[in-house]
């Protein structure tokens, strides 16, 4: 009776001991408001003008109060658990604040720009120093170049990643792997000059959007394979097996199990891919020049894209050119925002359901 006496009195002693000497629930949030305000106060007495200098003297504040307060508090133990949460805290802040201040910019500059006859009217006998003109003919061009670079690129990196992962065996897939690898880190402006070595000065065929497409497809075709390879490589075995298993050739097992499953992840992978390729510069001033006006035919002439007439009109140094250039970066981004977008919708609608 006494030992059961003695646990009861000792476990009240224990839950405290574990729950006491904790730093408050609002710890961190007044060590950031501490920690900003400091940094205020170092760069005004210092006569800091860079606010970048602000920010990153709180951030080391904050870390920095975080670990000393609560190795006083909780040991330090704890302290190291914290020290290491507020570090990914204050690497996840300085990956978020330039994203989210190059889209406020760019809203806020191209915003007054972007209506229905900008996005519906060209530069044809527009003068670049005058207001005026739109991004008609690089909209188009810009989807008809990734349009083409995307029907190239996918079904290879498609077919290659099934290779590599369902039959590739030995040297030749090695090698591959190797190629694709390498391809990955190829700047744009290498497969822009391949392409105008190959296709224009050897094939002396003319310049054009689709000549600017196939560079796309070549920075393109090695991100569809990478992604496709992992995604297909992330379909259990049991379900090939168990195909096998009925008798179904390896092909239509493939076709009718493997790739419905990561259809999902393939198509997250490919909008992805697409997303890389649309902002691409390099290979569409190589290849494709630039016009003023509108050419719905991207094997025939020179053709417009959105990230070189960015580059055109932010070349002519004046205000007005200046204000189309933010203008079509901030249609630019909404049409890369869209894609992404468009893959999680894709990729949640074909991701497998629990309980079903």
């Amino acid at each position: 009776m006494s030992a059961v006496t003695d646990s009861v009195a000792v476990a009240p002693q224990l839950r405290r001991g574990l729950t006491t000497n904790r730093l408050p629930n609002w710890a961190p949030a007044g060590i950031a408001v501490l920690s900003i305000a400091l940094a205020v106060a170092i760069g005004l007495g210092f006569s800091l003008d860079s606010k970048i200098q602000w920010g990153l003297i709180a951030g080391l504040l904050f870390v920095g109060i975080t670990y000393a307060s609560s190795a006083k508090v909780e040991g330090r133990r704890q302290a190291k658990d914290r020290l290491a949460t507020s570090v990914v805290w204050l690497a996840f802040v300085l990956a978020v604040i330039p994203l989210v201040a190059l889209i406020f910019y760019t809203v806020q500059q191209g915003a007054g720009v972007v209506d229905a006859r900008f996005l519906n009217h060209s530069m044809k006998g527009v003068i670049s120093t005058e207001a005026g003109g739109g991004v008609y003919h690089a909209l188009i061009g810009t989807l008809e170049q990734v349009g083409l670079a995307t029907a190239l690129a996918a079904p290879v990196g498609l077919l290659t990643a099934v290779y590599l992962v369902e039959y590739g065996r030995g040297r030749l897939a090695k090698a591959v792997t190797f190629f694709v690898d390498v391809m990955t880190g190829i700047p744009s402006i290498v497969a822009g000059l391949f392409i105008l070595s190959l296709w224009i000065l050897l094939f002396d065929f003319e310049y054009s959007g689709f000549a600017g497409s196939l560079a796309l497809a070549i920075l393109m075709m090695p991100v569809v394979v990478r992604s496709t390879e992992e995604m297909l490589k992330l379909v259990p075995n049991e379900l090939r097996e168990a195909s096998y298993a009925l008798g179904v050739p390896k092909w239509k097992t493939i076709l009718r199990i493997v790739l419905p499953t990561a259809i999902g992840g393939i198509t997250t992978g490919v909008m992805l891919a697409v997303a890389r390729i649309t902002g691409e510069t390099a290979p569409v001033l190589m290849l494709v020049f630039g016009t003023e006006i509108i050419n719905s035919n991207p094997f025939e002439g020179p053709q417009q894209s959105l990230p070189l007439y960015i580059w055109q009109q932010y070349q002519s140094n004046n205000d007005f050119g200046y204000a189309r250039a933010w203008g079509a970066a901030l249609v630019l981004i909404a049409f890369v925002m869209a894609l992404n977008l468009v893959a999680r919708g894709i990729a949640r609608w074909r991701s497998p359901k629990s309980g079903h």
